[in-house]
C-alpha cells in the first residue's frame, strides 16, 4: 500500500476568508454582513477560533486522520434516514447479452471470480498504487470494502470489519427469491473457486430457491435506521436469526440474483434500471433480495440488467469504479484454471425464525412510499465527451459543472449551494471534501449568458473565468485546502471541548450554504456505466456523471414529494446547457 502524508489542517484565516467568498453568490447582503461579523469574532487574536485551531492541529498529530472519523460519523453513521436512495449509491452497468437464467448464472459465476481475483491483489499486496496528478493515493479504502457491514444502533450505527481477524471469512452471500445462501468460495488449499466451480454451486442454489413465497427479510434493512435497529435487536434474540445475520455481515460481499423486471420503453429503460439498482423496485420486485447494510452488493438480473449498490460509510465511488472496471475486464476473458480439489459444500439457506410480523405491514408501505418518491432520469449525452473541452484546454469536469450551474439558473433564476465530492486520498486515511461550484464567477457567467444584449466574446471570456475558478477550487480541495471539512472540525472540536459553538454556525448564511440543493459527483470509469444516488435535501437534486472520451453518462434524481423539482426537466436543461457551452467554445468563422 502507498505511503502518503497526513492530511493538513488548513490555516484558520484562509478558511474563514474563503468561506465568506463562497457565501457571496448565495445569500443576501444583510445575511452576508451578519456572517462577516461572526467571522471577525472567530478571528480575534487569542479568541475561540485560535483555541479550536490549536486543538485541531494537536488532533492531527495524534490521529491517523484528524477529520475522517468525524466525517464518517456525522455524514453517515449518525444519519437516521433509510440507506436506499438517501445514502447508498448504486451503479448501473451496461446491459448484458443474455435474457434467461442460464445466462444470469454464467455471468454471475464470472463476476464472482473476477471480484475474488481483485481481492487477491489486496490480500497479496500486489494492488498497483493509484496516482492523481502525479501523487500517490492512499489505498486504505480497498481493505475496508470486503468482509464489512454497517450495523444499526439506537443513536448511531457502526461498521464491522472482519477481513483483518485471525480467521477471515471465506464465504460470500448469494440471494435469490428473498432467500439467502452462504457460499464458500475458496478451496481447501486456499485458492479461490474457478468459474466452473462457482457456476456449479449457483446451479445448486437455484434448485434450492425456486419458491417465491418467502418473507423478504432483506427489506427490513431499507427502513429508517431506528425502526430497523429495533427489528435488528428483535431478530438477534433468536439463535437461528443471529447466525443468519452474522453470516451476511461477515461475508466477503453479496450477490443478488434478481428476477426479471417488466420492460419499459427504451427511452426510460436506463432510468428504470438505475432505480432498480438503488432500491430493488419494492416489496413485490427485488428489494427483498438486498441487505442494504452490506458494504458491497453486486446485482445480476435474469433479464441482463446488472449493477451494484454499496454502503458508503466505508468507501467512496472511485475505488468501487476501479473494482468494476477490473471485474468486467475479467468477465470478458476469464483465465482457464483447472482445479483438482473437491468442490466445497455450500451452507443451506440461511434460515429465519419469523418473529417480526408486526413490522411487515408497516415496512411494506414505507418501502413503497420511498420508492414512489424517487424521481430519476438517466441519459447519455452523445454530442461530445471529455475530449471536446480537453481539445480547447478546458477541464472536462469544470466544463460540466459550469453547465450544471447554467442549467439550474435557467430553471430557478438563481444559483444554489452545490457540492461536488473531491477525493482526499492524497493523504493518509483521507475521504472527501467539497468543491463548491456555485462561485461568483459562475454567477457572472450565467447572468451574462441569459442576457440577449451580451456578445459572444464576453460570454466566452466569462465562461473561461468560471471554468478556471472551479478548476482552482478543485486543486485547493485536492490539496486539503477546501473549507467544509475544516469548518466541520472547528464545530465538532468546540462541542467536544464543551465550548460554545461559534456564531457563524448558527446564522442564516451557514444554513443556506450547507443546504445542498445540487449534490453532484464525477465517478469516472472506463466502463460505459453511470453511478446514481439520491438528493441530500427534499427540495434538491443529485447529479452524477461519467465523462467518457466521446459521450457523457448522466443520472439526475429528485423527489416527487417536492413540487418544485423535476429530474427530467433538469436533465433537459443540462443537455441544452452543454450544447450552448459547446457553441460558445467552437471557433467562429469570420
Amino acid at each position: 500500500m502507498s505511503s502518503v502524508p497526513p492530511q493538513p489542517v488548513p490555516p484558520l484565516s484562509q478558511t474563514l476568508s474563503r468561506y465568506l467568498r463562497a457565501l457571496e453568490p448565495l445569500v443576501t447582503p444583510p445575511e452576508l454582513e451578519e456572517s462577516r461579523e461572526g467571522v471577525q469574532e472567530l478571528s480575534k487574536r487569542g479568541g475561540l477560533g485560535e483555541r479550536l485551531q490549536r486543538s485541531l492541529e494537536k488532533r492531527a498529530q495524534r490521529t491517523h486522520n484528524w477529520v475522517s472519523d468525524w466525517w464518517q460519523h456525522t455524514a453517515y453513521l449518525e444519519s437516521r434516514l433509510p440507506l436506499p436512495v438517501h445514502s447508498n449509491p448504486a451503479m448501473a452497468l451496461p446491459q448484458q447479452d443474455y435474457s434467461n437464467w442460464k445466462g444470469q448464472l454464467g455471468f454471475a459465476a464470472k463476476l464472482i471470480a473476477g471480484v475474488l481475483d481483485f481481492k487477491a491483489k489486496i490480500d497479496n499486496h500486489t494492488l498497483v498504487v493509484e496516482y492523481l496528478r502525479g501523487r500517490p493515493l492512499c489505498m486504505d479504502q480497498y481493505r475496508q470494502i470486503f468482509s464489512s457491514c454497517r450495523v444499526p444502533g439506537p443513536k448511531h450505527d457502526h461498521v464491522m470489519h472482519f477481513a483483518g481477524v485471525r480467521r477471515p471469512p471465506t464465504h460470500i452471500t448469494v440471494v435469490r427469491n428473498f432467500q439467502f445462501f452462504q457460499l464458500e468460495v475458496y478451496n481447501s488449499d486456499g485458492s479461490p473457486l474457478t468459474v466452473d466451480q462457482i457456476h456449479s454451486q449457483l446451479l445448486r442454489i437455484r434448485s434450492q430457491s425456486w419458491k417465491t413465497d418467502k418473507e423478504p427479510m432483506g427489506i427490513l434493512t431499507s427502513e429508517h435506521r431506528n425502526t430497523w435497529g429495533q427489528a435488528y435487536n428483535t431478530l438477534l434474540r433468536d439463535r437461528i436469526n443471529r447466525e443468519s445475520v452474522r453470516a451476511i455481515e461477515r461475508g466477503i460481499f453479496t450477490v443478488c440474483l434478481d428476477a426479471p423486471v417488466m420492460r419499459m420503453s427504451e427511452e426510460r429503460y436506463t432510468s428504470r434500471m438505475a432505480a432498480q439498482m438503488l432500491h430493488g423496485g419494492g416489496t413485490y420486485s427485488n428489494s427483498g433480495n438486498r441487505w442494504f447494510d452490506k458494504t458491497l452488493q453486486f446485482i445480476v438480473g435474469e433479464d441482463g440488467a446488472c449493477g451494484l449498490i454499496y454502503e458508503q460509510a466505508t468507501a467512496e465511488g472511485p475505488p468501487i469504479a476501479t473494482i468494476v472496471d477490473h471485474v468486467l475486464d475479467y468477465c470478458q476473458a476469464p483465465p482457464f484454471v483447472r482445479c483438482i480439489f473437491h468442490i466445497p459444500l455450500y451452507r443451506q439457506t440461511l434460515n429465519w425464525y419469523f418473529v417480526v410480523n408486526f413490522l411487515f405491514i408497516y415496512l411494506f408501505s414505507i418501502s413503497c412510499s420511498l420508492i414512489n418518491d424517487l424521481d430519476i432520469s438517466c441519459f447519455t449525452f452523445r454530442e461530445f465527451g471529455k475530449n471536446f473541452p480537453k481539445k480547447y484546454k478546458l477541464s472536462p469536469d469544470s466544463f460540466i459543472q459550469v453547465a450544471l450551474q447554467l442549467a439550474y439558473y435557467r430553471m430557478y433564476g438563481c444559483l444554489c449551494s452545490t457540492c461536488e465530492s473531491a477525493s482526499l486520498r492524497m493523504f493518509r486515511g483521507g475521504r472527501t471534501d467539497i468543491i463548491r461550484s456555485a462561485t461568483n464567477e459562475a454567477l457572472r457567467f450565467v447572468e451574462v449568458m441569459e442576457d440577449p444584449q451580451a456578445g459572444a466574446e464576453m460570454k466566452l471570456a466569462l465562461l473561461k473565468e468560471a471554468i478556471e475558478a472551479h478548476s482552482t477550487y478543485t486543486e485547493q480541495a485536492l490539496q486539503g485546502q477546501a473549507i467544509d471539512r475544516h469548518l466541520l472540525g472547528l464545530k465538532l472540536q468546540a462541542i467536544e471541548e464543551g465550548l460554545s459553538v461559534p456564531e457563524i454556525f448558527m446564522d442564516t448564511s451557514y444554513a443556506v450554504a450547507t443546504h445542498w440543493k445540487l449534490h453532484t459527483g464525477q465517478v469516472s470509469a472506463r466502463t460505459d456505466c453511470v453511478m446514481c444516488f439520491g438528493p441530500m435535501v427534499p427540495d434538491g437534486y443529485a447529479v452524477c456523471y461519467n465523462p467518457l472520451p466521446e459521450h457523457i453518462n448522466f443520472s439526475v434524481s429528485a423527489f416527487n414529494c417536492c413540487a418544485e423539482t423535476n429530474a427530467e426537466k433538469l436533465a433537459g436543461s443540462l443537455e441544452q446547457a452543454l450544447r450552448d457551452l459547446r457553441e460558445l467554445v467552437l471557433p467562429r468563422e469570420d
